[in-house]
């Protein structure tokens, strides 16, 4: 008794499902995609890109006579704890009236915080703090009998806690 095998044959409907399969793949992931991109970041950076525009050379001249003054800054992030504390051409401690510090993400602002910093005896000022591991924008605002704040920004990895 033989059999016989028919051949199946590839028609339009067994194309038309491969393409509406691939291209329903494709729209998923893409709405995926963008689904999370949305989720993560929103892309606002300044409420009024204008407005930034015109201060921006007010802020470059402040830039440029915190720099004249030589200042140095130690940022300390430890245990829990973050410490900062700026010190003259001299070595000097300068003492902060107020100060304040802001952690950002690169990509996202879920985790964003800010954290204000009260003094020490030893000149620095600390808080207690609790972010996680991986890249930081840190922006220090230190009130000092400046004209304006004493500002200090930095990207950097905290890895178990502590900057890389």
């Amino acid at each position: 008794m033989s059999t016989v095998s028919r051949k199946r044959e590839f028609t339009g409907w067994h194309m038309l499902a491969i393409m509406v399969s691939f291209f329903s793949l494709i729209i998923v992931v893409n709405l995926t995609m963008a689904f999370f991109a949305r989720s993560s970041w929103t892309g606002f950076v300044v409420e009024n890109t204008y407005v930034a525009s015109q201060q921006f050379n007010e802020k470059a001249a402040e830039g440029r006579a915190q720099a004249a003054l030589g200042w140095t800054s130690e940022l300390v992030i430890a245990n829990g704890t973050v410490s900062y504390r700026l010190k003259d051409k001299a070595g000097n401690v300068v003492t902060a009236k107020r100060a304040t510090i802001s952690f950002r993400r690169p990509a996202y602002a879920s985790e964003d915080q800010e954290v204000v910093l009260t003094g020490r005896a030893d000149g620095a000022m600390a808080a207690p703090v609790a972010v996680r591991d991986g890249q930081w924008i840190v922006e220090v605002h230190a009130e000092v009998g400046l004209e304006h704040p004493y500002r200090d920004t930095r990207r950097l990895k905290l890895v178990n806690g502590v900057i890389q």
